[in-house]
């Protein structure tokens, strides 16, 4: 089964330049806030530059899921614009879901599941190799590939799950490095102390895009009740539909 280390769960749920301008004119600067505005949109609440990449939109009786597919994880990216295109994981759950970690989904096993039926043990017949990349972390909203234990961490072709997580400490951040040979950045930092993630999956599993449109969705499917196996008791099913950019 697609399965993140349940000790690493338990223990994570108890821890839990400006440019400087001179003598311009109104109109140069308007002329200027028209060409600079499209370079920049609200990346996660953090204000940072928009990564360049394709928009996919996961659907649910919840809300829309915005998404943004990192171009600095190509296979990745492209197999998942291949499952969109394809319809693979329309009508698959989000089968399993840890409130205060992570909502996962795509198992094509998932479409038309009877109720109680354990899942998490479906994919496409394929892996993708490992992308990672210190930059990409496990921030709210990070979308990342779901894996089986394997070597080589090569992803499942179908299995996903998007990051809720938690607000961290700089000591628990502290506690992460040590334990991973991991630096994290100030900015990096800044963003797990204020909008929070799931540091101790970086550099484990595959992050490929990130939640742009729709955080609050992700707070509410993770609410949702859940049986033994973190199957919500009421089907989540989604339908993904890829957007022009």
């Amino acid at each position: 089964m697609l399965n993140i280390n349940t000790a690493k769960i338990a223990e994570f749920l108890i821890k839990h330049k400006s440019v400087h301008m001179k003598s311009l004119s109104i109109v140069t600067l308007f002329i200027l806030s028209i060409l600079v505005k499209p370079l920049y949109s609200q990346n996660s609440g953090t204000g940072a530059p928009a990564p360049a990449g394709r928009l996919v939109l996961i659907s649910t009786d919840y809300g829309d899921i915005k998404i943004r597919l990192y171009d600095e994880t190509p296979q990745h990216r492209d197999n998942f614009i291949k499952l969109a295109t394809e319809g693979t994981l329309n009508g698959t759950l989000f089968h399993r879901v840890i409130k205060g970690f992570m909502i996962q989904g795509g198992d094509p096993l998932s479409k038309n599941a009877a109720p109680g039926q354990p899942l998490g043990m479906g994919d496409v017949g394929y892996t993708i190799p490992a992308e990672f990349n210190k930059s990409l972390i496990h921030k709210k909203g990070a979308l990342a590939a779901a894996r089986t234990e394997n070597p080589a961490k090569a992803s499942s072709g179908c299995q996903f799950y998007i990051v809720q997580g938690a607000v961290q400490t700089d000591a628990g951040l502290d506690q992460t490095e040590a334990r991973s040979g991991i630096k994290y950045s100030p900015e990096q930092r800044a963003i797990y102390t204020t909008i929070g993630g799931v540091p101790f999956l970086d550099m484990g599993y595959t992050v490929f895009g990130e939640v742009i449109e729709g955080l609050d969705v992700i707070d509410k499917i993770a609410a949702v009740p859940t049986a033994p196996g973190d199957r919500p008791l009421k089907d989540v099913k989604m339908t993904v539909t890829l957007l022009g950019n």
